[in-house]
């Protein structure tokens, strides 16, 4: 079944620098074997905190792809937002049951 990775990240202000990295980033994971998507979430409650929720096919396929060479190289532009208050700031979750919505 897929998996869904959150990856939180904090920034005071408008959110433009948090924007501006992660549509860097997901212009370069266009393509990426596995990768279904991804979203940027801003909390409705606490407007610092943002989290980039991506989705993979399945767990050996995030595996494959963050183990890989370009896996830094590629999320760098996020990582000075990763929220240091969250250890580790990624929660990688398994789909067990859905429901078409």
């Amino acid at each position: 079944m897929s998996v869904r990775i959150l990856l939180w990240h904090r920034v005071d202000g408008d959110g433009a620098a948090v924007r501006d990295a992660y549509h860097r980033v997901s212009r370069a994971l266009a393509g990426t074997p596995g990768l279904l998507g991804n979203q940027l979430l801003r909390s409705a409650v606490d407007p610092a905190c943002f989290v980039v929720m991506s989705e993979w096919s399945s767990l050996t396929a995030f595996q494959d792809w963050e183990g890989g060479a370009t896996h830094r190289g590629t999320t760098a532009p996020l990582r000075p937002y990763q929220d240091p208050r969250r250890q580790p700031p990624y929660e990688i979750l398994e789909t067990v049951a859905a429901y078409p919505s």
